[in-house]
Formats: C-alpha cells, structure tokens, sequence
C-alpha cells in the first residue's frame, strides 16, 4: 500500500458501525493517530502488531503533524481516525492545508455521524412528508463562535429537523432560543447520550421540560439533541409506496 494518509470516519461508538474499507485500512496502517476520548479503542483491536498508536485527544496539530508527516515520508501508511464522519467537526481540514504544503497525498473515507446514529436509536426518520423535507446540523456558541447568519435563533425560525452537536450543556439557553424561535413549549425533542455504545442513554421530553430532563439524568457532554416534529407521531405517508403514485418502476393505479 502506497504511503499516505488516510482520514477516517470511525462511526457513532459501536465498532461495527465502521465502514469495511475504514476498518480494512485501519488494519493496513503503520501508524496510527485516533482521537481517543471519542472514538471507541475496538475499532483498533486488529491493527497490525507492529503499527505505531498515538491518541490526538492530548495531542496539538503540530504534534499530529510531527507524527503524521515524517511517518509518510518514511514511506509509511498513516491512518487518521476521527469520530462519526470526519466531515462534521472533524477539524480535517485544517490537517489537509498542512499535508497539501509538502505534498502528501490523502484521501477521506466518510463514516456513520452520531447525528445519525441517533435517528437510529429513537427510531425515527428524519424527513416526513409534510412535516419535514431539511435537516439542521448546528451548533450552540461556546469557545467556538458561530458566523452571525447561522445563529441558532435564526437557524431555529426554519422549524425543520434540528440537530444539535456539542450542545447539551447549554440546554438551558438552547430551549429558551427555540422557544424565542417559536417553537411551541410542547415541541417535542430527545436527547441520545453516547448513541450506539452500551451505555447509550435516551431521554425524551419537550423544549418546556428538556432543560429540567437532561439535569435529573447527569447528562451534560457527548450527547446529541434532537428537535423537531419528525419525533411526533402526526406525518402523510410518503408517495414512493403509495399505490396510486406512478414510479419509473412502477404504474400507479387509477
């Protein structure tokens, strides 16, 4: 295999939830740099013997540098295993511009998001006919600022499906925001901590009673928050398997 680095998607939490290709190339690897206080160790369980494993949860961009750039220089595969997809907050791209400035060659492979991991957990789908057509992957502002047009009142005022990353800790803020946005108190929402692992927790309850719900249960990080009317129980059925709606597949009845 041609030394490079490969950018990983790990998935949600539970290892079978990673790509094959993902897993065959984590396999393959000389070294190793994954981001040890997300992604779940088992999805390293068999790398080769003989790979080197670094873990970027203490480590700097300069540092993963240190490690990743010389290694492919050596001629060494590197594999750069981020959680869910390496495409949302990932901070991938920052590592690109470096590896671009000497050349290296790097490719991506994309992986299970734990926004959707957590549609999977609650068992719902995100886009219902007539209550939904546009999912919402944001954010609340921390340390981390938000551009001024996708603030999350803003954000809020399109009613479609939300889900919030990185945000449980402000629940507080956030329900009074969506309210402020207007949704109604009696939106429903849920909050999946640690979608797919063991100790996956799910807790249900509305933008009144949310703030409230994530306090009795201690859940303040690594959780995602939905809202939305896609966890309701009122939606139209879709026309693809309606037996009137014609297909490119299939005539519809009169």
């Amino acid at each position: 295999m041609a030394a490079m680095v490969h950018f990983i998607g790990a998935g949600p939490g539970d290892p079978e939830l990673i790509t094959i290709k993902g897993q065959r190339l984590i396999e393959e690897a000389d070294v190793i740099i994954f981001a040890g206080s997300l992604v779940n160790p088992a999805v390293l369980d068999k790398r080769k013997k003989d790979s080197v494993v670094y873990d970027s949860a203490y480590m700097s961009l300069d540092e993963v540098m240190d490690v990743t750039i010389p290694a492919v220089k050596e001629g060494k595969t590197v594999a750069r295993v981020h959680t869910g997809d390496p495409s949302i907050y990932g901070a991938i791209r920052e590592q690109m511009v470096r590896l671009d400035a000497e050349n290296i060659e790097y490719d991506v492979v994309p992986g299970v998001s734990s926004f959707c991991a957590s549609a999977a957990a609650v068992k719902k789908e995100f886009t219902l006919p007539s209550v939904s057509q546009t999912v919402i992957i944001t954010r609340m502002e921390g340390r981390t600022p938000v551009p001024p047009r996708e603030k999350l009142v803003d954000l809020a005022k399109h009613h479609a499906s939300m889900c919030i990353f990185l945000s449980v800790g402000f629940m507080d803020e956030l329900t009074k925001t969506l309210m402020e946005a207007g949704y109604e108190p009696d939106t429903p929402m849920a909050v999946v901590y640690r979608a797919s692992w063991p100790d996956q927790k799910i807790v249900y309850g509305t933008c009144a009673t949310m703030a409230k719900i994530v306090k009795e249960n201690n859940i303040s990080r690594q959780a995602m928050t939905m809202v939305g009317g896609f966890l309701g129980d009122e939606f139209e059925l879709s026309k693809l398997y309606d037996s009137h709606f014609t297909t490119g597949y299939r005539q519809g009845k009169d």
